[in-house]
């Protein structure tokens, strides 16, 4: 765990343990590692980075006095959702909305996931960066499956990413993703099976239109790999989208463990906790039940 984060320990009184030694039984208690963890809905202002930048700072230091360890924001969240505004104003990591992130997570010492824009050589991409609480960058994905309907056609503006990312940290092994992959079951399969992820993190523009889909997704995405879910999804407008917000955390059973409006900004907080996620998953084998002789590996 990198120094500075700051995962616990809870006893489990329910899975004591029994080791031999010199001929007397002793109780072992299985300790469970659990993390506070928030998903923000942010209004962005479209194009106004440092005032997406404030917004997400003033949630970081709310996060901080609730003693959250890492903070997950939404899609976009530091340019807005408009490819447009997002082909002129993405910038390298090395400037930008970036280093403003990695100055916050050092200041109040909390893991920062967003969805931020990247600009690398002459793609852009449609990014999610994980910043530990020393400021380093301890992963970054890049969008896997471009949205490409009107009025944002992903495809005029970023280039795909080629390849799924998870990252440990606290105890728990995090996979990224970002609003549209979630339509895709093969990610969070992936992450879960081939990267031992227990904890997914969505980074969501979702619109209105469409939001009984995202609960549904965010759901099933949870059930079916037996690992929590975090989204953080956006409200407000962008180029005439309104986004529908809903933003939830999910436990590995699928219950709505914490769940957000559909059109204010507001902080969702939640514990994760390992022992639920092993509770379940030694409760329903699925992973062991997969027949790969039909299917293949996912």
């Amino acid at each position: 765990m990198p120094s500075g984060f700051s995962n616990r320990l809870k006893s489990s009184g329910q899975n004591v343990r029994w080791a031999h030694r010199q001929d007397a039984y002793v109780p072992t208690l299985r300790y469970s590692v659990f993390m506070k963890i928030a998903a923000v809905q942010l209004a962005c202002t479209l194009g106004e980075v440092q005032a997406n930048l404030n917004k997400i700072r003033d949630f970081c230091g709310r996060a901080k006095q609730e003693g959250v360890d890492l903070i997950v924001f939404p899609e976009a969240a530091d340019t807005g959702y408009s490819m447009p505004v997002i082909r002129e104003q993405a910038k390298p990591w090395t400037e930008g909305a970036v280093p403003a992130l990695q100055e916050m997570a050092k200041e109040f010492a909390l893991t920062i996931v967003s969805g931020v824009s990247e600009r690398a050589g002459d793609c852009i991409y449609n990014s999610q960066v994980f910043i530990d609480p020393l400021g380093e960058i301890a992963a970054s994905y890049r969008k896997t499956h471009l949205f490409v309907l009107p009025p944002n056609d992903e495809s005029t503006c970023y280039a795909p990413g080629d390849k799924f990312v998870s990252v440990a940290a606290g105890g728990f092994r995090f996979g990224l993703s970002i609003c549209y992959d979630l339509r895709f079951p093969e990610v969070c399969r992936t992450l879960a099976l081939e990267h031992g992820a227990n904890v997914m993190l969505v980074s969501s523009a979702w619109p209105l239109p469409r939001a009984a889909h995202l609960r549904a997704l965010a759901v099933a995405r949870a059930i079916e790999n037996q690992s929590y879910l975090v989204l953080a999804n956006r409200v407000g407008v962008d180029a005439g989208v309104v986004c529908c917000g809903t933003s939830a955390i999910i436990d590995p059973s699928g219950v709505i463990i914490a769940s957000a409006s559909d059109d204010r900004e507001e902080m969702i907080v939640a514990d994760v906790s390992e022992e639920v996620v092993r509770s379940v998953r030694e409760r329903m084998g699925v992973f062991e039940h997969r027949r790969t002789d039909l299917y293949g590996r996912q």
